[in-house]
């Protein structure tokens, strides 16, 4: 879970929407540190192979998650990796990815 403003955004529902989105092969959502906010809602995508996946836009897949969400649950960004981070048992390793959002944001 990560906190918007003071609300609880649990990454799950939107990583359920995400995979509804024609070219979306694979996703996660992390919180990224902001000042004002808290957290923001972070999608990491990873694209099919055909020709949907080649289709996706930061913009395309975040207006197709934000219609389908209440405002405060919006993305506020999508970054596009090859694969998403998972351990030997299969499971998401979103402390990696959230690793990856603080040091973007404290510039190491």
């Amino acid at each position: 879970m990560l906190l918007y403003k003071g609300y609880n955004v649990f990454p799950r529902e939107l990583e359920e929407v995400l995979f509804g989105v024609p070219g979306v092969a694979g996703a996660a959502v992390v919180g990224r540190p902001d000042e004002e906010a808290g957290e923001l809602p972070v999608a990491y995508v990873v694209r099919r192979a055909d020709e949907a996946g080649a289709a996706l836009t930061a913009e395309s897949v975040m207006a197709a998650v934000n219609e389908r969400v209440t405002p405060y649950k919006r993305l506020r960004d999508v970054v596009f990796i090859d694969a998403i981070p998972v351990s030997a048992a299969g499971k998401v390793l979103k402390r990696e990815l959230t690793a990856r959002e603080r040091a973007a944001v404290t510039g190491g």
